[in-house]
């Protein structure tokens, strides 16, 4: 490294024209070959001793912000090392030693990489530097296997599948075996399961379910709370905190990662011991117990990954300019604007935060945790603004694929065995806007029901893409999403209208409780018909006075809920399960006064999502409620053949069973809430 180090210099020194080796009366070329490897080699020596401190320093500055000093601070370096160097006669200009510190940066870990390939030892050591620290030295790893939980963030069962029957995927189709043995000889390790969300199929609900056991009175991505007076959001952390404070409260114990668990890059901790680039400890102040950025600062602190991952960054930004233009071009419908913060907001979600999660993944392997949950939410956001499947989104798989596989390799160096379960929170269904299909939004669409005056150009909602969190939290600006946009208002009749993909949402704030839909005529006579019998409203969910809950459909569709089983009505065409799903909504004290799910064309899958958002999730219908659950063999069977694995509360359990047949008890068997009412 020390020799391809010193060519590097001599070729950026002759290439440069402000970065020298010689004295201006000229040099042998012995001299300034002797230059150029003392400078390198002083240039490694300070990165590998006053790197790492330099890091240290800088714990109060934002993350990304880190990323930007990253280059500016290995410039310092090679300026100090240039003058380090006995000749005295090298120099280079601050900018020109900002582009040589990141090219030999970048040359050296490629070198680096490509000497460890051959040698096990050294790619192991490469990636010990990748740990956390703070646990010192280790003694040896137990011999039971820990468990290493992938979340890939929107990536639906069929998706998968669809993946790998291209060869999008080959890590995953070695896993599954396509059927039976490989070319090699190996067989499959790994089942398939899908598994069914509930009403609210997002990460929200889902990530909370799995990790905490309770997603109870999570109605929706967003939602308006009329005893607290505000605005729930699952992606803004004072809200994750909160969710995952009454979970917590709800089933009696931390959640799945309780017993010497690492949290990565999720909405919630589970629970977790070590716990770096987790939402809902975002804006506490940092200390032992908080390290919601601590990932990033772990990363950055070896220079060659902050170059790779800046250059990475840039060339997405890139790639999605380029592939937002030939959408733009060939009038490709649907679509939705993917300018602005756009192209940035997905570079982090598919570079800096794929890199710095299983980077930290990484190092608590070979830490020998016992649990590790991480997401990856890079499809989740590019599916969005592209679609669930085409060529853009199947690049982000083919990269996530190549994340397992690195995975895989850490773990044969791990003190411990690991067993490696990959999991969805939720699919993506496709589908054009409701308001690019019908010219108005749903709030306008409300507003139209109750006699308001509907303005010309409404505000667009937010997409609610998880990488957005993620952002603000490496920024440190966990700002309150739409704080001032869902303010109540003081007029009587102006309803609250929040979406979360295709599920919308409608109260009344001066109403305390939850209105009945006879209170509702009473005040709006419109506005139940209007939304019922709207092409793009496939049923509303309200309750009655009369009858409990009620299912509205077109048509005068009416289905009290303990009727749904008999006669579906407008769930029918959401398949099996809706009506369990929509019931256990309904007895949610936080059910806005109007559940309103979009329509669903069962033909071809799409749904219409009240977001701006070609690829959407939230509600019912389509691919969006059917994830994946990939898991070793070695581990029992999910569930008993006939039944179907339903709820991400369901999905906790088979997880912490699976966790007690490799280490025994982690966390405490959960308590029924009746139970624990009684």
């Amino acid at each position: 490294m020390w020799a391809v180090s010193t060519v590097t210099m001599l070729v950026l020194a002759g290439i440069l024209p402000d970065f020298q080796l010689q004295s201006a009366d000229g040099d042998s070329a012995t001299r300034i070959a002797m230059t150029a490897a003392l400078g390198a080699g002083a240039f490694g020596l300070l990165s590998a001793l006053v790197w790492p401190l330099l890091v240290r320093l800088l714990l109060l500055v934002p993350a990304l912000v880190l990323g930007l000093l990253v280059f500016f601070l290995n410039g310092s370096l090679l300026i100090i090392a240039l003058r380090l160097v006995p000749s005295g006669d090298s120099e280079a200009a601050p900018e020109t030693a900002v582009i040589v510190a990141a090219v030999m940066s970048a040359v050296a870990s490629a070198t680096g990489a490509a000497l460890a390939v051959r040698d096990d030892d050294a790619y192991r050591r490469r990636l010990y530097r990748l740990a956390d620290r703070r646990r010192g030295a280790l003694p040896p790893g137990p011999t039971s296997p820990g468990t290493v939980f992938l979340q890939l963030d929107g990536v639906g069962h069929d998706v998968l599948l669809d993946a790998v029957g291209k060869d999008l995927m080959p890590t995953v189709g070695r896993w599954l075996g396509n059927g039976g043995p490989s070319e090699d000889g190996s067989r499959p390790t790994h089942r398939l399961t899908p598994w069914r969300t509930d009403w609210s199929s997002q990460t929200g609900a889902s990530q909370l379910g799995i990790l905490h056991g309770s997603n109870h009175d999570v109605p929706a991505f967003r939602w308006y709370e009329k005893a607290g007076r505000e605005v729930m959001v699952c992606n803004r952390p004072t809200s994750a905190a909160e969710l995952q404070r009454r979970a917590i409260d709800r089933t009696g114990h931390g959640g799945l990662l309780s017993a010497d668990g690492a949290s990565r890059g999720n909405l919630f901790g589970g629970g977790a011991d070590e716990q770096a680039l987790v939402l809902s400890i975002a804006t506490r102040r940092r200390g032992r117990e908080n390290r919601s950025r601590a990932g990033y600062f772990a990363y950055f602190s070896d220079p060659a990954n902050a170059v790779r991952t800046a250059l990475s960054f840039v060339a997405e930004v890139g790639r999605e300019i380029g592939q937002s233009t030939r959408a733009r071009a060939r009038k490709v419908r649907p679509r939705v604007s993917r300018g602005g913060l756009y192209p940035f907001v997905r570079a982090f979600a598919t570079v800096v935060e794929r890199d710095v999660v299983v980077a930290a993944v990484m190092g608590d392997m070979l830490a020998g945790r016992t649990a590790v949950y991480a997401d990856l939410v890079a499809y989740d956001e590019v599916a969005h603004h592209s679609g669930p499947a085409g060529r853009d989104t199947e690049k982000v798989l083919e990269r996530l694929d190549r994340s397992l596989a690195l995975i895989e390799k850490v773990a044969e160096h791990a003190p411990r065995p690991y067993r490696i379960v990959v999991l969805s929170d939720h699919g993506q269904s496709p589908g054009e806007t409701f308001r690019a299909r019908y010219g108005l939004g749903l709030g306008d669409l409300v507003r139209a029901g109750c006699g308001l005056p509907v303005p010309r150009k409404a505000q667009r909602t937010h997409s609610g893409a998880e990488a957005r969190a993620s952002v603000r939290a490496a920024l440190r600006r966990p700002v309150e999403e739409g704080g001032e946009q869902h303010r109540p208002s003081r007029r009587r009749s102006e309803p609250i209208v929040l979406a979360s993909g295709n599920l919308g949402l409608v109260s009344f704030p001066d109403v305390p409780h939850r209105m009945t839909r006879e209170e509702i005529e009473a005040r709006h006579p419109a506005l139940l018909t209007t939304l019922a019998n709207h092409p793009g409203i496939g049923f509303l969910l309200v309750r009655s006075e009369e009858n409990g809950g009620v299912v509205l459909g077109a048509y005068g569709a009416e289905i009290p809920l303990d009727r749904l089983d008999d006669d579906p009505g407008p769930l029918a065409v959401f398949g099996p399960g809706a009506a369990d799903t929509v019931r256990r909504t309904h007895s949610f004290p936080n059910a806005a006064d109007i559940m309103v799910n979009s329509a669903y064309d069962p033909a071809d899958g799409e749904v219409l999502a009240f977001e701006e958002q070609i690829g959407s999730h939230g509600g019912l219908g389509g691919a969006q409620g059917k994830p994946f659950l990939l898991s070793p063999l070695a581990f029992s069977t999910p569930v008993d053949d006939g039944e179907d694995l339903v709820g991400a509360e369901h999905v906790h359990r088979v997880l912490r069973r699976w966790l007690r047949e490799s280490n025994g008890p982690q966390v405490p068997l959960e308590t029924e809430p009746e139970e624990r009412a009684a």
